[in-house]
């Protein structure tokens, strides 16, 4: 999954229907998938 790309538009503002429409490989469950770890781990280190 292109995360830094997922992360580019969540900081742009962009819906996450924008980045799955221009990312058809990736599923909503993935990208959730990805967001929910990120913040496991920020959380961990903040």
């Amino acid at each position: 999954m292109p995360v830094k790309n997922l992360f580019d538009c969540i900081e742009a503002g962009d819906p996450l229907e924008e980045f799955l429409e221009g990312f058809p490989g990736v599923s909503r469950e993935q990208a959730v998938r990805a967001i929910e770890e990120a913040r496991t781990l920020l959380m961990a280190n903040a």
